[in-house]
C-alpha cells in the first residue's frame, strides 16, 4: 500500500533512537501518522515542525499497519509562527485541535483546504483572530456539530436573531427566548458573518462556539478533556493590546 499527497504536520513523537512517528493531514487521506525513518537527523529536524507543508509519500504492507513516510519540505511556517505569540497560539490551538478531533484516515478535503488558508495567515494579528473563528466554525460543522443559525428554533423567524440555543445549536430571537433567557448563549452578529465590531465580539463569539466544542463535539468524539491549547489561544487573545 502507497500513496503521496501534500499535507500539514500535525505533531512528531520520538520513535527508537534515531527515528519520528509524524501525524499529519492531508486532503485525501485525512489525519495519518507514520514513521519518518532519520527523523531527528539534521536533513529532517528544522522542517518538522507543527503547521509545516510536506510533500509526503507513504508506504505500508498492510493498510492497517502504521506504514513509513518520506518527506520534502515545501514550506515552513515557524518562522511567521514565532514572530507573533498569538499566531505562535493558534497554531497550537489549531494543530492541537485536528489531532484531537479527526477521525484516523478519514478525509475532509475542505477543512483541509480552510486549514491551510487559515495557517497561511500566521503572523497577521489583525485577520487571525476572525479567520479562526471562521475555521472553528468549519471544524465544527465538518465533525457534525455545525450551528443552525438561520432562523429561531422557537418563532421560526430570521430577525432579531441574538441567543444560541446551547443544547441543539440552534438560534434563537429575543421573542423566542422566553423563560430560558438566562440559560441561552449570545448569538453576536460576526457569527452571522458580519464584520465584527472589535476583538471582544469575536472572543464573545469564541465562547459560544466553545461550548459546542468542548461539551458536544469533544465529549461524543473522545470523551476527555480537550487539548489546553485552546483556552491558551483564547486567554492570549483576550489580553490587552501592547501600544
Amino acid at each position: 500500500m502507497d500513496w503521496r499527497d501534500t499535507g500539514i504536520l500535525l505533531s512528531t513523537r520520538k520513535h527508537g533512537e534515531t527515528s519520528v512517528i509524524l501525524e499529519t493531514f492531508t486532503p485525501s487521506y485525512g489525519r495519518q501518522s507514520g514513521v519518518l525513518r532519520g527523523g531527528i537527523s539534521r536533513k529532517h529536524t528544522p522542517h518538522l515542525q507543527p503547521g509545516a507543508q510536506l510533500d509526503l509519500s507513504w508506504r505500508a504492507r498492510l493498510e492497517s499497519q502504521l506504514g513509513t513516510f518520506t518527506i520534502e519540505p515545501i514550506r515552513s511556517r515557524a518562522a511567521a509562527a514565532m514572530g507573533d505569540r498569538l499566531s505562535l497560539a493558534g497554531l497550537n490551538a489549531v494543530t492541537s485541535l485536528l489531532s484531537f478531533c479527526l477521525p484516523d484516515r478519514e478525509p475532509h478535503p475542505d477543512l483541509y483546504q480552510k486549514t491551510e488558508t487559515l495557517l497561511d495567515l500566521l503572523g497577521q494579528p489583525d485577520v487571525w483572530p476572525l479567520a479562526y473563528l471562521r475555521w472553528e466554525v468549519r471544524l465544527l460543522d465538518d465533525m457534525g456539530f455545525g450551528l443552525d443559525l438561520g432562523r429561531c428554533a422557537v418563532t421560526g423567524s430570521n430577525d432579531n436573531l441574538i441567543y444560541v440555543s446551547p443544547r441543539t445549536g440552534r438560534a434563537v430571537t429575543a421573542s423566542g427566548a422566553g423563560e430560558w433567557v438566562d440559560h441561552l448563549l449570545p448569538l453576536p452578529p460576526v457569527l452571522h458573518g458580519q464584520s465584527p465590531m472589535d476583538d471582544t465580539e469575536i472572543i464573545t463569539a469564541l465562547q459560544t462556539t466553545g461550548h459546542f466544542v468542548e461539551h458536544h463535539m469533544a465529549k461524543a468524539l473522545r470523551d476527555r478533556p480537550l487539548p489546553p491549547a485552546r483556552a491558551r489561544f483564547i486567554e492570549r487573545l483576550s489580553r490587552p493590546k501592547q501600544t
